[in-house]
């Protein structure tokens, strides 16, 4: 049967392959463990624009500071950053903090089980509010992210571009019938998976798939195709000023404000635009010397020019601003972990080893 004769009967083999998928070869997540919504709907929220390998070191942690929804209610906004440390996109974690205390002062301390109600908790949208439904109370929610877009794009040839309102909402159609069963958070956790692991947006794993017997991509021998690509705009461009300042072999960073490019997270003190450099100057007090080391980083939208100074603090470090023996072990986006990994080895280079004097 082709697949975009798509009805309920055509639905049957489909679920099947998800189901005997995730059944045999699901992800090993420690968030797959328990049947506890409080942890289901950390997870997920962690989960948002972030790595799984990232999330997984982080997830226990965090549950054993915050074991239950009374306990992250009952702390201060501050006490849940620092603990989302390494996550980054901190209003994230500002949003769960807000939904805690929310449920404990006005659904007594119970997370709702249908997705309408996930959704007015601060920081849960539609995607979040259908996995935390149907992973932890079996409500036939569909997850629809990109994954899972991509997925059903390829299984049933659907034209469009990935973020084509009228692709998602086809994607959606199909999702919802799939889901549609006592099963909705294994299919919705089984396509997460295949997405993520097979049905890669590029280079494919196809032959490993479970759905490849009904992809209409896979038998047109074009699964890249689907979904469109839109076209991309031109990136705009971005200077940063980092000053690398050394203190008895520590190395000041400072942390980004909880909104925002890079929130939360730590970096060389820097300043950003056309004029970074003498922002950079103004802000420590001093003239900055010729570079120390320059980096190209792209973002999304954005083409970085990096360029590192040598700099002193003539006065005390501020509250945002901490000594780090090991920078590198902070938590840094890649610009960052770039940006002091070029300083270190600028500096490296400029010593002579047969210089002993």
């Amino acid at each position: 049967m082709d697949p975009r004769d798509y009805g309920q009967r055509s639905a049957d083999p489909l679920r099947r392959a998800l189901l005997a998928f995730y059944r045999k070869h699901r992800r090993d997540l420690p968030w797959r463990r328990t049947r506890d919504p409080y942890a289901i709907w950390v997870s997920e929220v962690m989960l948002q624009q972030t790595q799984v390998v990232t999330v997984i070191p982080r997830f226990a942690d965090f549950l054993h500071q915050f074991p239950d929804v009374q306990s992250l209610a009952a702390v201060d906004e501050g006490a849940v950053c620092e603990a989302w440390a390494g996550l980054g996109y901190y209003r994230r974690a500002r949003n769960l903090h807000k939904a805690a205390a929310l449920i404990v002062s006005e659904l007594n301390g119970q997370i709702p089980e249908a997705q309408s109600e996930l959704r007015r908790l601060p920081g849960v949208g539609d995607y979040t509010s259908a996995a935390i439904a149907s992973i932890a109370f079996g409500a036939k929610a569909a997850a629809v992210d990109g994954n899972l877009v991509r997925v059903l794009a390829r299984v049933f040839a659907l034209p469009g571009d990935a973020d084509d309102p009228l692709l998602v909402r086809q994607v959606r159609a199909r999702a919802e019938r799939l889901v549609d069963c006592r099963w909705a958070g294994e299919i919705n956790q089984a396509l997460m998976d295949i997405g993520a692991t097979i049905c890669r947006s590029q280079d494919p794993a196809c032959n490993s798939c479970p759905l490849r017997r009904m992809c209409q991509a896979f038998r047109d021998g074009a699964p890249t195709a689907y979904p469109g690509k839109k076209a991309r705009t031109a990136r705009k461009s971005l200077c940063i000023a980092f000053a690398w300042i050394e203190r008895k072999g520590e190395v000041l960073l400072e942390q980004r404000p909880l909104d925002g490019l890079w929130a939360g997270l730590w970096e060389l003190p820097s300043a950003s635009g056309a004029k970074a450099k003498d922002e950079l100057a103004r802000r420590f007090g001093q003239q900055l010397d010729r570079p120390l080391a320059r980096i190209a980083h792209t973002l999304t939208h954005r083409q970085v020019t990096a360029t590192i100074y040598r700099a002193s603090l003539k006065t005390r470090s501020g509250p945002k601003q901490k000594w780090w023996p090991n920078p590198l072990a902070a938590p840094l986006s890649s610009l960052a972990r770039k940006a002091i990994l070029a300083a270190v080895k600028a500096q490296s280079n400029r010593r002579d080893p047969h210089d002993s004097d």
